[in-house]
C-alpha cells in the first residue's frame, strides 16, 4: 500500500515522503536521454499549499517543542546567573542556525542546486546535482570543523567578549564549548536542508526543530540533577546529532535514484563561488549580530535581563516564524523560476509571499500585544519562574512586536535578493545599517528604559533594514543595479514597490485595532488562560474582518491556500 497524490503517481514510481513533486508525465525534452524524467519547472498552487501546511504544521511542533524547552529551563533553573551564562553560550547555536540553516548557506545552496537541477532537465552530462555535492560537500565540512575547533578553544576570550559584565563567566564557558559542536552538526543540517528543498522535499527539513528541541529537553532533565544547567547545553550537542541523523536517508535517496548518467561528458564538480557565499553570510551575520548588540547591553543590567529578554523574544517570533513558512516552500520555486529565465513568474511569487506574510506576522503581533501578560504566565510562571518575571518578560515582548513584521520583510526579501545565485552586497549593507541603528539606540535607551530600550531599539533596526531592502528591489526597471558602464543586471527580484507598500497597509491598519481590542477582552477575566483564549479568538476576528473589509489580499490568499491544501488530501491505493 502506498500514499499517493490524488491526481497521479509520481513519474518516477517511488513513494511519495510527504510534500513532494506534483505529478508529471514523463515527457521527452530535447537533449533528454530516454528513461530519465525531467524535472517540473513549475508547480501548482496546491502543492505549495500542501508543501506550506506540512512544513507549518512540523515547524509548529518544533516551536512547541521549543517552548517547552524554554519552559523546562525557566522551571529549573529561573531567570538568574545560571541561566544568563547558558543563553551567552546560546548565542553560538543561534548564530549558527541563521548562518547555515534558516538564511546564510541555505540562501547560497538553494539556488546552486535549483541551478544544478534545470542543467539536468535540460540534459547537461552526468549528473549536475552529484557533481555539486562533490564539489561543495568536503570543503564545507572541513571548514565547519576548523570552525567548531576555533570556537571551543577561544570560548573564554567570547564569553568575555558578549557579556563583560556576566557574574560566573567560567560557567558560560563551560557551556559555549558545548555548545561549539552545534557548527559542525548544523552546517552539515543546513546542507541536507537546502539539498532537500531544492528538489523539493520539505517533510525531513522541516522536522529538524522537533529533533533538536527533544534533544535539548532530554539533556536538561537526564543530566539537570548532576550537571546543572551545563545539562542544557549537552542538550543542544545532542539535538544539532539529531538534526542530521533526520535527514540523512531522505537526502541519500534523493542522490541515489537521481544518480543516473545522462549522455554526454560529465560535469565537472562546480564549487560554490567564494563571493557568493561571503555576501550570504555576512548578511546573515549582520542579521544576527542584533542578539550580540542586545546581550551586551543587558549584560551591564541586574541579573536576569539577558533571561527576560530571551524568553520574550523567543515567545514573541512565534508569529514571525510562522510568517516565513511559505517562503520556506517558495524560496526553490523562486531560484527556479529565475534559473529558468521567468522572471514575472518569480515576481508574482514574492510579491503574493510578502503579501501573505505581513498578514499571518501581523495577526499574530497583534495577539502578542493584547495577550502578552497571560502567555507568559501560562507559560513561565511557575517554580523559580516568579510574578515579577511575569511582568518583566510580558512588558518587553510587547515592544519586541513592534519589530515583527519588519523581521518577517527581511526574511521574505532577502530571499528575493539571493535567489539569483549571484553575489549581492546589498541586503548585507542594509542588515549593517540596521545594527547601527539598533546599536545607537540601544546605548541611548538602556539607561533610562532597560530592557524595554534595548527591545524599542531592535525593533526600530530591523524595521529600517526591512524599508532599506524594499527600497532596493526598486533600483531602475524592475530593480537592477548598474554595472559596467551602461550594462545592467538584476540585483534581485524586481518589485512595484508602491503597491507593495499600499498593499502592506491594509493588514497594518487592521492589527492596529486588533490588538486593543484583544487586549480589553482579554483583560477582563482573572485566569490567564481564559484570558488568552478569549483575547486571541478577539484579535482574530477584529483582525480577518477587519482585513477582509479593508481588501488585504493575504487574507484572501490565506484562506485559498487553506481550501487548496485540504481540497486534495491523498489517497491510498494498491500497486
Amino acid at each position: 500500500m502506498t500514499v499517493t497524490p490524488s491526481r497521479a503517481p509520481r513519474a518516477d514510481g517511488d513513494a511519495d515522503d510527504g510534500a513532494v513533486l506534483p505529478p508529471a508525465r514523463p515527457t521527452a525534452r530535447a537533449g533528454t536521454p530516454s528513461g530519465v524524467s525531467p524535472e517540473p519547472t513549475q508547480v501548482s498552487g496546491g502543492f505549495l499549499a500542501r508543501a506550506a501546511l506540512v512544513t507549518a504544521v512540523l515547524s509548529v511542533a518544533g516551536s512547541l517543542l521549543g517552548l517547552v524547552r524554554d519552559q523546562a529551563l525557566a522551571r529549573l533553573f529561573g531567570a538568574g546567573r545560571d541561566t544568563d551564562a547558558f543563553l551567552v553560550a546560546w548565542t553560538v547555536p543561534e548564530f549558527a542556525a541563521t548562518l547555515l540553516i534558516e538564511d546564510g548557506l541555505a540562501f547560497a545552496l538553494i539556488p546552486a542546486f535549483s541551478m544544478a537541477l534545470a542543467r539536468r532537465a535540460r540534459g547537461a552530462g552526468g549528473d549536475p546535482v552529484r557533481a555539486l555535492v562533490a564539489g561543495t560537500l568536503p570543503r564545507l565540512s572541513l571548514a565547519f570543523v576548523a570552525v567548531g575547533v576555533l570556537v571551543a578553544a577561544l570560548a573564554p576570550q567570547l564569553v568575555g567578549a558578549l557579556a563583560p559584565g556576566l557574574p560566573d563567566p567560567g560557567l558560560a564557558v563551560d557551556c559555549t564549548r558545548l555548545t561549539a559542536t552545534c557548527v559542525v552538526s548544523f552546517g552539515l543540517a543546513g546542507y541536507c536542508s537546502a539539498a532537500l528543498r531544492a528538489h523539493r522535499r520539505f517533510v525531513a527539513p522541516a522536522a529538524i526543530y522537533v529533533a533538536y528541541n527533544t534533544g535539548i529537553v532530554t539533556g536538561m532533565f537526564v543530566l539537570g540533577e548532576r550537571w546543572g544547567v551545563r545539562s542544557a547545553a549537552a542538550g543542544v550537542a545532542v539535538g544539532g546529532c539529531l538534526m542530521v541523523a533526520v535527514q540523512l536517508p531522505s537526502l541519500w535517496g534523493q542522490l541515489r535514484k537521481r544518480g543516473a548518467g545522462t549522455a554526454g561528458v560529465a560535469e565537472e564538480p562546480r564549487p560554490l563561488g567564494g563571493a557568493v557565499v561571503a555576501t550570504v553570510l555576512l548578511f546573515a551575520l549582520c542579521r544576527q549580530s542584533q542578539v550580540l548588540v542586545e546581550r551586551f547591553l543587558a549584560s551591564q543590567l541586574p541579573s536576569g535581563a539577558i533571561s527576560h529578554l530571551n524568553y520574550a523574544q523567543k515567545v514573541a517570533q512565534m508569529p514571525m516564524i510562522l510568517s516565513l513558512m511559505v517562503c520556506t516552500v517558495t524560496f526553490p520555486v523562486v531560484a527556479r523560476a529565475l534559473a529558468d529565465g521567468d522572471t514575472e513568474r518569480a515576481r508574482d511569487r514574492v510579491q503574493r509571499d510578502l503579501a501573505l506574510a505581513a498578514c499571518v506576522v501581523l495577526l499574530g503581533a497583534a495577539a502578542v500585544v493584547a495577550c502578552a501578560p497571560q502567555m507568559i504566565e501560562l507559560f513561565f510562571q511557575r517554580g523559580a519562574f516568579t510574578a515579577r518575571d511575569t511582568a518583566a518578560t510580558a512588558g518587553v515582548m510587547r515592544v519586541y512586536a513592534l519589530g515583527l513584521l519588519g523581521q518577517t520583510l527581511v526574511g521574505v526579501l532577502a530571499r528575493s535578493y539571493f535567489s539569483t545565485g549571484r553575489a549581492s552586497w546589498y541586503p548585507a549593507g542594509a542588515m549593517a545599517v540596521g545594527i547601527v541603528v539598533t546599536s545607537w539606540l540601544g546605548a541611548l535607551c538602556v539607561a533610562p528604559w532597560g530592557v524595554y530600550g534595548i527591545a524599542a531599539a531592535n525593533a526600530a533596526g530591523i524595521t529600517v533594514t526591512a524599508l532599506v531592502l524594499l527600497a532596493g528591489t526598486a533600483g531602475g526597471p524592475g530593480g537592477t543595479s548598474p554595472r559596467r558602464g551602461a550594462h545592467r543586471v538584476p540585483r534581485g527580484v524586481p518589485l512595484h514597490v508602491p503597491g507593495v507598500l499600499a498593499e502592506l497597509s491594509r493588514p497594518v491598519r487592521a492589527a492596529l485595532v486588533a490588538a486593543p481590542a484583544g487586549a480589553f477582552v482579554g483583560g477582563r477575566f482573572g485566569d490567564p488562560a481564559a484570558g488568552l483564549v478569549a483575547g486571541t479568538l478577539t484579535v482574530t476576528a477584529v483582525f480577518v474582518l477587519l482585513g477582509w473589509a479593508l481588501g488585504a489580499q493575504g487574507i484572501a490568499s490565506a484562506l485559498r491556500s487553506v481550501r487548496s491544501a485540504t481540497r486534495r488530501l491523498p489517497h491510498v491505493r494498491s500497486r
